[in-house]
Formats: C-alpha cells, structure tokens, sequence
C-alpha cells in the first residue's frame, strides 16, 4: 500500500511538472507571438498615433501590440553594411508592424495607404517579401505605410529589429545580402518601369523561384548552376525579351552573395521560397494568368509542343 502510494505521488508530481511546463512554454511563446509595431524616430505625435491606427487595424485585438522605435542608429546596424549611408541622425518615417503565423503560411506583405495615399515610393511589397526571405525571416505577416513620402528603408530596418526583439536571431551576412538583393531589384525595376512585358511581380517571381531551386541543390551550388537557374527562371517569367544582360548579371551575382550568406542552410528556406512564390502569383493573377496562355509561350515551349504533339498523332495513327 505504502508502495503504491509512493508511486502515485511520483505520478501527480510528474503530471503537474508537465503542466507546469505547458503553461509556462505557452507564456513565453505568447510574450514572443504579440505584433511588434515599429515607429520612425522622425513620426510627430499625431503621425505616430495615425501610424499606430493605420498598422493595427488588421488586429483581431488593436490593443495587443508592442512597440519599437527605429532611428539612424537602427538604419545604420542593419542597413550600413550593405553599403547604404546612414548615420545616427538620419531621418525615420516609414514604420512597420510584423506579426508572426502559422508553421508554414509563408511570408505575406502589405503596404497600407496613410490617410488615403501610398507614401512608400521605391519599394514594392513583392521586394519586401524576398528581402524578408533572404535576412532568414519566416512565417509572418508585415504590414509597411508612412506618414509622408518616402522610399521605405526605414520600415525594413525595423522589420530586422522587431524580428530580432521578439527573439529570433538574423544572421548578419544574411541580412546584408537581403539589403543587396533589395537595392539590385528596386534598380532594375526602375530601369525597367513602363516597358511592354514587365512586371515587378514577374522579377520577384523569378529571384524568389530561383532561391527555390538553389535550395534544392543545396548551400555547394555553383555559379554556373546558378546562371542557369536564373536563365530558367527568367524564361518561365517571360522576361527573356525584357531583361538585359547587365541586369542578369546583377541578379547572378546576387543569388551568389545569398548562397554565400549561409541563407541555403536553413531547412525551411525552400519551403519558405515556395510560398513566397505562391503568394506573389496569387497577388497577381492577371499578370501570370496571361503568361500560361499558348500566345505567351516561349520559343522552347512552343517547339517542344509542337514536337509532343507531332508524336502523339503519329502514335494515334498508329495505335489508334
């Protein structure tokens, strides 16, 4: 009996243990769950409280928030070593909110109107959203406005930090190639602004595919295997007639400076990519609708139909 009372001591202390450490792993997952709002230094009083109500109204509860400043001291940690130029007392106004998903649900980005008018110049959502894969972000919805025009810096720095508050380290190469990578699509989106066959989705699609693919050779992929994957992808995206050699390059040389990051070592970067690229095509449907239809079919794609079809009616003449 005295037995049997020892052990059912030792069963309810180990149940409540594991209770115990239930109830607390979900207080400490819950602390690091809360949305994090990132504020520029620069925001005045009202244009800080617009801001908080522009980033938070797509809260379940907008009063279940953290706040975090960002100023030029933020700009130049996390920017800088990219080579951008900030300094200590650089300006702040574009702010962020990020708030963390589901396993799996991909990185989603929106960029929200401040009183009616989108004042992120430079930056698209789409650019964001690669950045944000390439720094070793995952599994979260990022909100971005700004009280005033401006091109968007500021809130990707913030998004860093945020990140990294709520507890989840960003490795430093990674970060400076996801500022690189931003920088290199930006460009040759601006280059590329009006011309028939373009989008910023189509680029975005085609980098974020071929992270995807590098992930799936691994962090040895060579840049040779890398030139292909982007020629590859660059066709599947109908960009062949748009994208210049230079711009080619720009982009080789930038998926190198990825692998060359450490980012390909994470087990959810492929999986993370996929999304992504699901998420770019969904926001664009028009767009990559129009790119699966026959008339928009590269050269190679109409020749191999042509061929699968000439063998089919030999067989069904045959067989048939």
């Amino acid at each position: 009996m005295q037995f049997k009372f020892k052990w059912g001591v030792l069963l309810a202390a180990l149940l409540l243990s594991i209770g115990g450490w239930q109830l607390t792993s979900r207080a400490d997952d819950s602390s690091t769950d809360t949305p994090i709002v990132t504020l520029g230094t620069s925001l005045t009083s009202s244009q800080r409280d617009g801001t908080i109500k522009t980033l938070t109204a797509n809260l379940d509860d907008s009063s279940n928030y953290q706040t975090l400043t960002v100023n030029g001291d933020t700009l130049v940690k996390y920017l800088n070593p990219a080579g951008e130029s900030f300094t200590s007392s650089s300006g702040v106004w574009s702010s962020a909110m990020i708030e963390k998903t589901s396993s799996g649900s991909g990185i989603n980005v929106k960029i929200l109107d401040y009183n009616g008018s989108n004042n992120i110049t430079t930056i698209t959502a789409d650019q964001y959203k690669n950045a944000a894969l390439t720094a070793g972000i995952a599994d979260a919805n990022i909100y971005i406005t700004s009280a005033t025009p401006i091109d968007g810096s500021g809130a990707l720095a913030g998004i860093y930090a945020a990140y990294a508050k709520a507890g989840n380290s960003l490795n430093n190469k990674q970060v400076s190639a996801a500022q690189n990578e931003l920088s290199t699509l930006s460009g040759i989106t601006k280059d590329n602004k009006d011309k028939d066959g373009y989008s910023d989705a189509q680029l975005n699609n085609a980098v974020a595919g071929a992270k995807k693919d590098m992930a799936q050779k691994g962090s040895n992929v060579t840049k040779n295997e890398i030139t292909t994957i982007v020629n590859n992808q660059i066709t599947n995206n109908n960009l062949t007639n748009v994208i210049t050699n230079n711009q080619k390059t720009q982009i080789i040389n930038l998926l190198v400076k990825i692998r060359d990051s450490g980012a390909l070592d994470s087990s959810s970067f492929k999986t993370q990519a996929g999304s992504l690229m699901k998420n770019i095509q969904s926001n664009a449907k028009g767009i990559f609708n129009k790119l699966n239809t026959p008339e928009n079919q590269n050269a190679f794609q109409k020749v191999w139909t042509s061929i699968t079809n000439f063998f089919s009616s030999i067989f069904k003449s045959i067989f048939g």
